[in-house]
């Protein structure tokens, strides 16, 4: 039973999301605001984080940050009434891995937290593979692992997958409509340009080991590809 936690101030959107989820099979637990939702999920971490933006004190935004500086790959789903892509990048940027605009049917967010879960559970159900390496980066695939240069890079299910799918294909370039479609793997309604949010993001993890760090190359009006070579 999925384990999920809901981050909300609105205690009647916070029970009815939660009545929705219990519904549906996951084990629930709530929080009304960022902090105490923080400390929550640090004394039993659940599958999946779901968190509105706007709350006093710790707000969504804030508790995403948090957890991604310490290196915390909980997937995380935010909510909030601000539905213009400057917020969804912002909020993906930070590492977020989806972004809901209120107002929302409860149909939609079981929808997109059964996929973020679906993709661990997949990765989690194959067999051992052995690690695959393309010059000084591994990626170990069952374990949503990188290490570039030995050292050990701390990503987001999106970003792994995002970084997996260009280093399997080498010298190909990939649309960020296609992209899109194998980090995220669902119907979600999200502007491709989100992708360039994505890359950044796995750019600077991989020059903060290495500054000359070139290999993820932007097509102009077409992607991304990566650079082949040893």
């Amino acid at each position: 039973m999925p384990r999920v936690l809901l981050i909300d101030d609105d205690p009647s959107l916070l029970d009815l999301v939660a009545l929705a989820f219990e519904e549906a099979g996951y084990e629930v637990s709530t929080e009304g605001d960022g902090l105490r939702g923080y400390e929550a999920l640090r004394v039993v971490p659940p599958d999946l984080v779901v968190s509105d933006v706007n709350m006093p004190g710790l707000d969504g935004f804030s508790l995403c940050r948090r957890l991604r500086a310490e290196e915390n790959p909980v997937p995380l789903l935010l909510l909030t009434s601000r539905s213009d892509e400057i917020d969804q990048a912002l909020g993906l940027e930070l590492g977020a891995d989806d972004y809901l605009s209120k107002p929302f049917s409860t149909r939609i967010l079981l929808a997109r937290a059964h996929a973020l879960l679906r993709r661990d559970e997949r990765r989690r159900s194959q067999q051992p593979e052995r690690s695959m390496r393309v010059g000084d980066l591994e990626v170990f695939s069952e374990r949503i692992e990188v290490r570039f240069k030995a050292t050990p890079i701390a990503m987001t299910l999106t970003e792994f997958r995002l970084l997996e799918a260009l280093v399997r294909r080498p010298g190909i370039v990939l649309s960020r409509d296609r992209l899109l479609e194998v980090t995220r793997g669902d119907d979600s309604v999200v502007a491709s340009r989100i992708v360039d949010t994505y890359v950044r993001r796995l750019r600077r993890k991989l020059e903060h080991v290495d500054p000359s760090f070139d290999r993820i190359e932007t097509i102009v009006g077409a992607g991304y590809r990566w650079r082949e070579g040893s």
